[in-house]
């Protein structure tokens, strides 16, 4: 059986993580604070704050930004449970909005659309590692300014809606020369096992806050606030006679450790060099052999000077319904090939559909999803193993549809 995405773990990785486990130094500590620098040197970034998971990373933000019930914060329909669960655990209200039908991504039509003087933040979402188009949202939260209604110190300093971008697929993508991270005001990566860059789990708060905003001081907050309120971190109570420290706020359990940490900093020293350059040329080869068939809508991957980080192969099937893509990911499965669809949109959920959402108001969610499967996609796979995905996928498709060129 081809995997569809099994992480990267060589030798380099297991002496990084081993070095570490010899330290004794095995939580939050150096390499993580190493860690967080690179990726700020890496992304662009005004300040970095690595954590256990791209999720804490969304909650925090709104949960800093002082988001509560009452508020809305407006995302894709199409996206992953965790954008709309941390709105959710905030006791504010989803407001879900329709995407393209080209890059399954938020547009700005459909943002302006839905935003009330209750909007307190924006979450788009990199699908697959391909970048919104962050001018357009930009320029679009500052337009709509004299809107926002601010009721914490933050949102005053800040003076409109919130730009919090969920980037878990999009760490090395590009976007008009910029690198997802340094796009807007806060970006928030995932490092999870399955990610191009992965920590086992793990994510990461890239913050690019605006004046008056100090991102090293929100930095210096965030520590705290995601480490029990806690206003020394264990490696600094370790330090010579400062053992002493005080619980500020009742704060959160999210912490990235070292070991964690320590596969990430061999990760993101290889990544542009070695895992997007691999990634690319599946990608490219998968695009140039189902380039000659009708039936296969294409992903986007490069436009000018923005490109995917390669994260997914969402493949799309012209003119079939969700029971036939079902019926040909089976199909390819028996043929020993593992695929993926994503996502199932989150107003489809059980939950979601408890409370009122349906996925009717959301027409192209709901088709890019029905004729969408994904294609594994990770470094260790052989130009052998490409070719028989492509002939899985071929095959299955014609057995099902019917149709050729």
């Amino acid at each position: 059986m081809i995997p569809f995405s099994p992480p990267r773990i060589d030798q380099k990785i297991i002496d990084e993580v081993t070095d570490t486990l010899r330290s004794g130094w095995i939580t939050t500590g150096p390499k993580t604070k190493r860690f967080e620098k690179e990726l700020s040197a890496y992304c662009g970034a005004q300040a970095t704050l690595c954590l256990n998971s791209a999720t804490a990373g969304l909650e925090i933000m709104l949960r800093w930004f002082g988001v509560k019930e009452g508020d809305e914060v407006i995302l894709p329909a199409y996206t992953y449970s965790a954008t709309a669960n941390v709105i959710i655990h905030c006791g504010a209200k989803p407001v879900f909005v329709d995407v393209s039908p080209v890059d399954f991504n938020i547009t700005g039509a459909a943002i302006a659309k839905a935003i009330t003087p209750k909007t307190k933040v924006v979450m788009p979402v990199d699908f697959g590692g391909w970048p919104c188009d962050y001018d357009e949202i930009n320029a679009l939260v500052k337009k709509h300014a004299a809107v926002f209604v601010a009721e914490t110190e933050e949102q005053e300093k800040l003076g409109r809606i919130l730009v919090l971008s969920d980037a878990a697929h999009s760490i090395g993508a590009i976007y008009n020369g910029k690198k997802t991270g340094a796009l807007t005001d806060v970006s928030v990566f995932s490092f999870h096992a399955v990610k191009n860059l992965t920590t086992a789990e793990g994510g990461a708060v890239a913050l690019n806050l605006p004046a008056p905003f100090d991102n090293e001081a929100v930095y210096r907050e965030l520590c705290v606030k995601t480490l029990h309120g806690q206003n020394k971190d264990a490696l600094a109570k370790m330090q010579k006679g400062n053992w002493r420290y005080d619980i500020v706020e009742a704060g959160y359990k999210c912490n990235m450790t070292d070991i964690m940490a320590s596969i990430g900093l061999v990760e993101l020293a290889r990544y542009d060099s070695d895992t997007l350059v691999r990634r690319k040329k599946i990608v490219d080869h998968y695009n140039w052999v189902l380039s000659a068939y009708d039936w296969a809508e294409l992903p986007v991957m490069h436009a000018g000077e923005t490109h995917s980080s390669y994260h997914l192969f969402p493949l799309r099937i012209k003119g079939i319904s969700e029971q036939q893509r079902d019926v040909i990911v089976q199909k390819i499965f028996d043929r020993d090939v593992s695929v993926n669809v994503h996502f199932i949109p989150v107003p489809m959920m059980s939950y979601y559909k408890s409370l009122g959402y349906d996925i009717k108001a959301y027409p192209v969610s709901f088709l890019n999803y029905s004729r969408e499967i994904s294609l594994p996609v990770f470094y260790d796979l052989t130009e052998i193993q490409i070719n028989l995905v492509l002939e899985a996928v071929v095959t299955s498709v014609l057995e099902v549809v019917g149709v050729n060129n």
